[in-house]
Protein backbone atom coordinates (compact mmCIF):
# COMPACT_ATOMS: atom_id res chain seq x y z
CA UNK A 1 0.00 0.00 0.00
CA UNK A 2 1.20 3.48 -0.87
CA UNK A 3 2.16 5.91 1.87
CA UNK A 4 -0.02 8.48 0.10
CA UNK A 5 -3.70 7.59 -0.37
CA UNK A 6 -5.15 11.04 -1.11
CA UNK A 7 -3.29 13.63 -3.15
CA UNK A 8 -4.24 17.30 -3.18
CA UNK A 9 -2.98 19.19 -6.22
CA UNK A 10 -2.99 22.98 -6.23
CA UNK A 11 -3.47 23.75 -9.91
CA UNK A 12 -2.43 26.88 -11.80
CA UNK A 13 -5.10 29.04 -13.50
CA UNK A 14 -3.73 28.86 -17.03
CA UNK A 15 -5.91 26.00 -18.36
CA UNK A 16 -2.89 23.83 -19.09
CA UNK A 17 -1.05 21.03 -17.36
CA UNK A 18 1.85 22.34 -15.29
CA UNK A 19 4.80 20.24 -14.02
CA UNK A 20 2.99 19.76 -10.70
CA UNK A 21 -0.15 18.64 -12.55
CA UNK A 22 1.83 16.04 -14.51
CA UNK A 23 3.63 14.88 -11.35
CA UNK A 24 0.36 14.52 -9.41
CA UNK A 25 -1.23 12.47 -12.19
CA UNK A 26 1.84 10.25 -12.49
CA UNK A 27 1.95 9.64 -8.73
CA UNK A 28 -1.78 8.90 -8.63
CA UNK A 29 -1.36 6.35 -11.40
CA UNK A 30 1.58 4.55 -9.82
CA UNK A 31 0.16 4.59 -6.27
CA UNK A 32 -3.55 4.21 -6.90
CA UNK A 33 -4.21 7.27 -4.74
CA UNK A 34 -7.26 9.50 -5.07
CA UNK A 35 -6.45 12.83 -6.73
CA UNK A 36 -8.32 16.01 -5.86
CA UNK A 37 -7.48 19.10 -7.88
CA UNK A 38 -8.15 22.49 -6.30
CA UNK A 39 -7.77 25.73 -8.19
CA UNK A 40 -7.76 28.95 -6.15
CA UNK A 41 -8.36 31.96 -8.39
CA UNK A 42 -8.53 35.71 -7.93
CA UNK A 43 -7.86 38.68 -10.19
CA UNK A 44 -7.52 42.25 -9.02
CA UNK A 45 -9.05 43.51 -12.27
CA UNK A 46 -12.34 41.72 -11.67
CA UNK A 47 -12.34 42.44 -7.94
CA UNK A 48 -11.81 46.15 -8.58
CA UNK A 49 -15.03 46.30 -10.61
CA UNK A 50 -17.01 45.96 -7.37
CA UNK A 51 -16.30 49.64 -6.63
CA UNK A 52 -18.26 50.82 -9.66
CA UNK A 53 -20.42 47.89 -10.79
CA UNK A 54 -21.11 45.19 -8.24
CA UNK A 55 -23.42 43.23 -10.53
CA UNK A 56 -20.93 43.41 -13.39
CA UNK A 57 -18.16 42.20 -11.13
CA UNK A 58 -20.23 39.19 -10.06
CA UNK A 59 -20.96 38.32 -13.68
CA UNK A 60 -17.29 38.65 -14.66
CA UNK A 61 -16.22 36.55 -11.70
CA UNK A 62 -18.76 33.85 -12.49
CA UNK A 63 -17.64 33.76 -16.12
CA UNK A 64 -13.97 33.53 -15.16
CA UNK A 65 -14.60 30.76 -12.63
CA UNK A 66 -16.78 28.91 -15.17
CA UNK A 67 -13.96 28.83 -17.74
CA UNK A 68 -11.54 27.40 -15.17
CA UNK A 69 -14.14 24.93 -13.92
CA UNK A 70 -14.89 23.69 -17.44
CA UNK A 71 -11.20 23.07 -18.08
CA UNK A 72 -10.76 21.14 -14.85
CA UNK A 73 -13.85 19.02 -15.44
CA UNK A 74 -12.55 18.09 -18.89
CA UNK A 75 -9.30 17.00 -17.26
CA UNK A 76 -11.19 15.00 -14.64
CA UNK A 77 -13.11 13.14 -17.37
CA UNK A 78 -9.82 12.25 -19.05
CA UNK A 79 -8.27 11.07 -15.78
CA UNK A 80 -11.28 8.96 -14.87
CA UNK A 81 -11.19 7.36 -18.32
CA UNK A 82 -7.63 6.29 -17.44
CA UNK A 83 -8.86 4.57 -14.29
CA UNK A 84 -8.00 7.29 -11.77
CA UNK A 85 -10.26 8.44 -8.97
CA UNK A 86 -10.20 12.17 -9.61
CA UNK A 87 -12.22 15.22 -8.63
CA UNK A 88 -11.79 18.98 -8.94
CA UNK A 89 -13.10 22.33 -7.77
CA UNK A 90 -12.51 26.03 -8.33
CA UNK A 91 -12.48 28.44 -5.37
CA UNK A 92 -12.48 32.25 -5.65
CA UNK A 93 -10.30 33.69 -2.88
CA UNK A 94 -7.66 36.38 -2.55
CA UNK A 95 -5.53 34.69 0.10
CA UNK A 96 -5.42 30.92 -0.53
CA UNK A 97 -3.27 29.80 2.42
CA UNK A 98 -6.06 29.19 4.91
CA UNK A 99 -8.26 27.65 2.22
CA UNK A 100 -5.48 25.23 1.26
CA UNK A 101 -4.90 24.22 4.89
CA UNK A 102 -8.62 23.68 5.37
CA UNK A 103 -8.74 21.47 2.27
CA UNK A 104 -5.79 19.43 3.53
CA UNK A 105 -7.66 18.72 6.76
CA UNK A 106 -11.15 18.14 5.36
CA UNK A 107 -10.25 15.79 2.50
CA UNK A 108 -8.08 14.67 4.34
CA UNK A 109 -4.95 14.75 2.13
CA UNK A 110 -1.75 12.76 2.68
CA UNK A 111 0.34 14.84 0.29
CA UNK A 112 0.05 18.40 -1.01
CA UNK A 113 1.43 18.96 -4.52
CA UNK A 114 2.10 22.39 -5.95
CA UNK A 115 4.31 24.08 -8.54
CA UNK A 116 7.25 25.99 -7.11
CA UNK A 117 6.60 29.71 -7.51
CA UNK A 118 9.97 31.50 -7.12
CA UNK A 119 9.79 34.98 -5.66
CA UNK A 120 12.47 37.66 -5.89
CA UNK A 121 14.58 38.47 -2.84
CA UNK A 122 13.10 41.97 -2.76
CA UNK A 123 9.55 40.64 -2.67
CA UNK A 124 10.47 38.05 -0.02
CA UNK A 125 11.74 40.87 2.18
CA UNK A 126 8.21 42.26 2.44
CA UNK A 127 5.91 39.30 1.83
CA UNK A 128 6.38 35.70 2.92
CA UNK A 129 5.87 33.55 -0.21
CA UNK A 130 2.96 31.10 -0.20
CA UNK A 131 5.42 28.25 -0.73
CA UNK A 132 7.26 29.17 2.47
CA UNK A 133 4.02 29.54 4.40
CA UNK A 134 2.97 26.07 3.32
CA UNK A 135 6.32 24.64 4.38
CA UNK A 136 5.82 26.17 7.81
CA UNK A 137 2.18 25.39 8.39
CA UNK A 138 1.03 22.46 6.28
CA UNK A 139 0.61 19.38 8.52
CA UNK A 140 1.27 16.89 5.70
CA UNK A 141 4.26 16.50 3.35
CA UNK A 142 4.51 19.22 0.71
CA UNK A 143 5.78 18.34 -2.76
CA UNK A 144 6.89 21.50 -4.55
CA UNK A 145 7.51 20.65 -8.18
CA UNK A 146 9.99 22.25 -10.55
CA UNK A 147 9.98 21.92 -14.32
CA UNK A 148 11.15 18.42 -15.19
CA UNK A 149 11.50 16.06 -18.13
CA UNK A 150 10.23 13.21 -15.94
CA UNK A 151 6.63 13.00 -14.79
CA UNK A 152 7.76 10.27 -12.40
CA UNK A 153 11.04 10.84 -10.54
CA UNK A 154 13.97 8.71 -11.66
CA UNK A 155 16.39 9.76 -8.92
CA UNK A 156 15.28 10.50 -5.35
CA UNK A 157 17.70 12.00 -2.81
CA UNK A 158 17.11 11.94 0.95
CA UNK A 159 18.97 14.84 2.60
CA UNK A 160 19.68 14.15 6.29
CA UNK A 161 21.63 15.52 9.25
CA UNK A 162 22.60 12.52 11.43
CA UNK A 163 24.96 14.39 13.76
CA UNK A 164 22.21 16.16 15.70
CA UNK A 165 22.25 14.46 19.09
CA UNK A 166 18.59 14.18 19.99
CA UNK A 167 16.06 11.36 19.90
CA UNK A 168 13.67 13.64 18.03
CA UNK A 169 16.29 14.31 15.35
CA UNK A 170 17.09 10.60 14.99
CA UNK A 171 13.43 9.77 14.47
CA UNK A 172 13.11 12.61 11.97
CA UNK A 173 16.04 11.37 9.89
CA UNK A 174 14.41 7.94 9.85
CA UNK A 175 11.15 9.55 8.74
CA UNK A 176 12.89 11.39 5.88
CA UNK A 177 14.58 8.21 4.68
CA UNK A 178 11.40 6.12 4.90
CA UNK A 179 9.50 8.74 2.90
CA UNK A 180 12.24 8.87 0.23
CA UNK A 181 12.52 5.07 0.14
CA UNK A 182 8.81 4.59 -0.40
CA UNK A 183 8.70 7.28 -3.08
CA UNK A 184 11.62 5.69 -4.91
CA UNK A 185 9.99 2.27 -4.65
CA UNK A 186 6.70 3.48 -6.08
CA UNK A 187 8.41 5.27 -8.95
CA UNK A 188 11.04 2.56 -9.60
CA UNK A 189 13.62 5.31 -9.06
CA UNK A 190 17.17 5.32 -7.71
CA UNK A 191 17.46 6.21 -4.03
CA UNK A 192 20.45 8.16 -2.72
CA UNK A 193 21.32 9.37 0.77
CA UNK A 194 23.04 12.74 1.15
CA UNK A 195 24.68 14.44 4.11
CA UNK A 196 26.06 17.94 3.54
CA UNK A 197 28.33 18.19 6.57
CA UNK A 198 29.13 21.64 7.88
CA UNK A 199 29.38 20.65 11.52
CA UNK A 200 31.56 23.55 12.75
CA UNK A 201 30.43 26.28 10.41
CA UNK A 202 28.00 27.87 12.84
CA UNK A 203 30.41 28.01 15.77
CA UNK A 204 31.66 31.56 16.57
CA UNK A 205 35.37 30.82 16.62
CA UNK A 206 37.68 33.86 16.78
CA UNK A 207 40.03 34.18 13.83
CA UNK A 208 43.04 33.57 16.07
CA UNK A 209 41.56 30.25 17.21
CA UNK A 210 41.36 28.98 13.64
CA UNK A 211 45.16 29.12 13.42
CA UNK A 212 45.86 27.15 16.60
CA UNK A 213 47.44 23.68 16.14
CA UNK A 214 44.69 21.85 18.04
CA UNK A 215 41.94 23.33 15.91
CA UNK A 216 42.86 21.15 12.94
CA UNK A 217 42.68 18.04 15.13
CA UNK A 218 39.25 19.12 16.35
CA UNK A 219 38.04 19.49 12.78
CA UNK A 220 39.29 16.00 11.94
CA UNK A 221 37.50 14.54 14.96
CA UNK A 222 34.29 16.32 14.00
CA UNK A 223 34.56 15.00 10.45
CA UNK A 224 35.15 11.44 11.69
CA UNK A 225 32.20 11.66 14.09
CA UNK A 226 30.01 12.95 11.27
CA UNK A 227 31.09 10.17 8.92
CA UNK A 228 30.45 7.53 11.57
CA UNK A 229 26.99 8.89 12.33
CA UNK A 230 26.16 8.96 8.62
CA UNK A 231 27.43 5.40 8.10
CA UNK A 232 25.38 4.07 11.02
CA UNK A 233 22.24 5.78 9.73
CA UNK A 234 22.76 4.45 6.20
CA UNK A 235 23.44 0.92 7.40
CA UNK A 236 20.34 0.94 9.58
CA UNK A 237 18.26 1.60 6.48
CA UNK A 238 20.17 -0.81 4.26
CA UNK A 239 21.46 1.84 1.85
CA UNK A 240 24.46 0.64 -0.16
CA UNK A 241 27.76 2.54 -0.04
CA UNK A 242 27.53 3.60 -3.69
CA UNK A 243 24.26 5.35 -2.85
CA UNK A 244 25.71 7.28 0.10
CA UNK A 245 27.12 10.76 -0.37
CA UNK A 246 29.02 12.44 2.44
CA UNK A 247 29.97 15.94 1.32
CA UNK A 248 31.80 18.69 3.20
CA UNK A 249 30.67 22.27 2.79
CA UNK A 250 27.93 24.81 3.52
CA UNK A 251 24.61 23.00 3.54
CA UNK A 252 22.56 24.99 1.01
CA UNK A 253 25.10 25.34 -1.84
CA UNK A 254 26.43 21.81 -1.25
CA UNK A 255 23.01 20.17 -1.57
CA UNK A 256 22.06 22.36 -4.54
CA UNK A 257 25.35 21.57 -6.31
CA UNK A 258 24.96 17.84 -5.71
CA UNK A 259 21.38 17.89 -7.01
CA UNK A 260 22.62 19.62 -10.16
CA UNK A 261 25.57 17.28 -10.77
CA UNK A 262 23.60 14.12 -10.04
CA UNK A 263 20.55 15.21 -12.07
CA UNK A 264 18.29 14.49 -9.12
CA UNK A 265 14.54 14.68 -9.68
CA UNK A 266 13.44 15.10 -6.06
CA UNK A 267 15.24 16.03 -2.85
CA UNK A 268 13.39 14.80 0.24
CA UNK A 269 14.18 16.94 3.26
CA UNK A 270 12.81 18.22 6.53
CA UNK A 271 11.82 21.69 7.60
CA UNK A 272 13.85 21.67 10.81
CA UNK A 273 16.03 19.63 13.13
CA UNK A 274 16.89 22.33 15.64
CA UNK A 275 15.23 24.41 18.32
CA UNK A 276 16.63 27.50 19.93
CA UNK A 277 15.96 30.90 21.45
CA UNK A 278 12.71 29.48 22.88
CA UNK A 279 11.16 29.03 19.49
CA UNK A 280 11.33 26.56 16.66
CA UNK A 281 13.93 27.43 14.04
CA UNK A 282 11.59 26.83 11.13
CA UNK A 283 13.27 25.49 8.09
CA UNK A 284 15.65 28.31 7.18
CA UNK A 285 17.82 25.79 5.31
CA UNK A 286 14.80 24.28 3.61
CA UNK A 287 13.43 27.64 2.56
CA UNK A 288 16.82 28.82 1.30
CA UNK A 289 17.22 25.61 -0.69
CA UNK A 290 13.81 25.80 -2.29
CA UNK A 291 14.72 28.41 -4.90
CA UNK A 292 18.26 27.13 -5.43
CA UNK A 293 17.47 23.51 -6.17
CA UNK A 294 17.41 22.59 -9.85
CA UNK A 295 14.76 19.98 -9.08
CA UNK A 296 11.63 19.36 -7.05
CA UNK A 297 11.47 19.12 -3.26
CA UNK A 298 9.43 16.88 -0.99
CA UNK A 299 9.36 18.47 2.45
CA UNK A 300 8.14 16.92 5.68
CA UNK A 301 7.77 18.06 9.29
CA UNK A 302 9.02 16.16 12.32
CA UNK A 303 6.29 13.80 13.51
CA UNK A 304 3.67 15.78 15.33
CA UNK A 305 5.52 19.12 15.09
CA UNK A 306 3.83 21.76 12.98
CA UNK A 307 4.63 25.45 13.26
CA UNK A 308 1.76 27.91 13.62
CA UNK A 309 3.99 30.84 12.70
CA UNK A 310 2.51 33.12 10.08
Amino acid sequence: MSQFQRLLLIAKPDTSRSPAFERAVALAKTSGANLHIALFVYTETIAAMSRIDREGMEQARSAYVAVQHEWLQEEVVILRSQGLQASAEVVWCKHPLEEILTHVQTLPADLLIKDINPETAIKRAFITPLDWQLLRRCPVPVHLVADSHHALPQKVVAAVDPLVDAKEATDFNDQIIRTATELARQCAAELHLLYACNAMADQPFPTATLNLPWFGDLQKKMKTASQDAFRILAERHGIAEKQRHFLLGPVVPTIADYATRSEADVVVMGTTLHRGLQREMMGSTCESLLYRLPCSALVIHPEGIVSKEK
